[in-house]
């Protein structure tokens, strides 16, 4: 008996265009999209994997030593920069982004045979040099994902489905987390980087397809079909996209935002700790609490992803959606100081996160679209990765620095306050900066 579906071509067209209205999608737009949701999946899914392999060797090597590890994932971020401008300036971005992938598959291999032969003198040092490996890995890889997007869909666009996108990433952390939770005492270490190598796999045929759509998505007349289906080479130098990040005020006032988001946020973690430690007296009721604020920041996460952000984009526009989070980030450091709770504690640390990657991280890629081609692989890479760890050392030290002299932690965290101000109005310049952009020219 044949197989039978089980609507009617008419009801199955009637549920797609009440999902296209729903997502407020254009029909051209679906295909890219699904492939662009795949695509970030995968790359989620795939440092999820890995994630607790970090955490676990990175302890193994000496909690004392996390920030010189730290330290030198901000040097590796600086030096990973000039090998991926120099191969964008010389290959279309359907063959430099598979490479630059490529080239982490090959390490997660090499780190799979070290692992596998070495003692255990060797695999504390191994550890130390994964755990750098990864955090530059997870900055890497996804600043390369939103690269490709912000190069494939304008302004308007982003606007509309950027938050639909990052809805993928929040799935795909979560499955990760599931497939390492389920599989790690199956497949052990070497399962699960191999497991990872796969997935960043699956994201290499994602961009290969999103290459090929992305002449549907352009507006570009005067571009004959070869130029739209084959993009030239990025071009440029190799030091262009620090060059270009530091004379355009729009891009320093980028860096700004990355590094004042940074270091709130790290003051954030180095006060949850504090209030956390002093809490909770076993690790496993430590790890318990960690593990429902996850479960609450990725619920929250993905119903914001899914029904408002493209809703407040659309409708409020970029500068008004990336003041949100220095706004919530004002009063939540103000509360949390004057009020030092673990209710307030997760109530600021649950809104403040959902809000960074529901609302926060799409806006933000927003900024992007109205740069030149250029600045959108290498300057966006620079300040994704370095600039941002820049402002995890910043906040680090100034922790302890202020700390030293004598201050509590509430009275550090109410430091965080003027800051944030300044981070707000540091957002709406931005915003509306980016709005003018799009009505006169596409580059700076």
């Amino acid at each position: 008996m044949p197989f039978r579906m089980p609507f009617s071509r008419a009801a199955r067209m009637s549920i797609g265009t009440t999902v296209l209205r729903w997502g407020n999608i254009r029909r051209e737009e679906l295909r890219p999209l699904c492939w662009c949701w795949l695509y970030i999946f995968c790359v989620l899914s795939a440092y999820y994997v890995i994630r607790p392999i970090r955490d676990t060797l990175g302890v193994a090597g000496g909690v004392h030593n996390l920030q010189w590890l730290f330290s030198a994932t901000l040097i590796a971020m600086l030096l990973l920069n000039l090998p991926f401008s120099a191969l964008s300036r010389r290959l279309p971005r359907q063959r430099f982004i598979p490479i630059s992938y490529r080239f982490f598959i090959a390490n997660l291999v090499i780190f799979g045979l070290l692992m596998f032969f070495a003692n255990t003198a060797q695999r504390i040092w191994i550890g130390r040099i994964f755990f750098v490996w990864v955090s530059v890995f997870n900055l890497f890889v996804v600043s390369v994902f939103w690269a490709l997007v912000v190069d494939i869909f304008s302004a308007e666009r982003g606007k509309r489905l950027f938050g639909l996108m990052a809805a993928g990433a929040t799935v795909g952390a979560i499955v990760g987390s599931g497939l390492t939770v389920i599989l790690a005492r199956t497949l052990g270490t070497i399962g699960l980087l191999i497991l990872c190598a796969l997935l960043l796999e699956l994201a290499i045929v994602c961009v290969k397809r999103l290459t090929r759509l992305a002449p549907e998505l352009r507006d570009q007349p005067r571009e004959t079909k070869e130029q739209r289906q084959n993009p030239p080479p990025v071009g440029g130098t190799v030091l262009a996209g620090i060059a270009h990040t530091f004379r355009s005020p729009y891009l320093v006032n980028i860096c700004c935002y990355m590094l004042l988001f940074s270091i709130t946020s790290t003051f954030l973690y180095f006060r949850q700790a504090q209030l956390v430690h002093n809490a909770f007296a076993s690790e496993n009721a430590r790890t318990t609490f960690f593990a429902t604020v996850d479960l609450l920041v990725n619920v929250l996460t993905l119903s914001v992803q899914l029904f408002l952000t493209s809703r407040l984009l659309t409708r409020f526009g970029t500068a008004s959606v990336l003041g949100m989070l220095p706004l919530l980030s004002a009063v939540g450091f103000a509360a949390l100081s004057l009020l030092p709770a673990l209710s307030s504690l997760v109530s600021f640390t649950v809104l403040r996160r959902a809000g960074n990657f529901a609302l926060a991280r799409p806006a933000r890629e927003v900024l992007f679209t109205v740069v030149s081609r250029e600045d959108k692989y290498k300057a966006k890479s620079f300040i994704d990765t370095v600039i941002y760890r820049a402002g995890d050392q910043i906040g680090a030290w100034t922790w302890a620095g202020l700390g030293l002299a004598g201050l509590s932690g509430g009275y550090i965290v109410l430091a965080a306050v003027p800051l944030s101000l300044i981070w707000l109005v540091n957002s709406l310049w931005l915003g509306h900066r980016q709005q003018s952009l799009t009505q006169s020219a596409p580059s700076i």
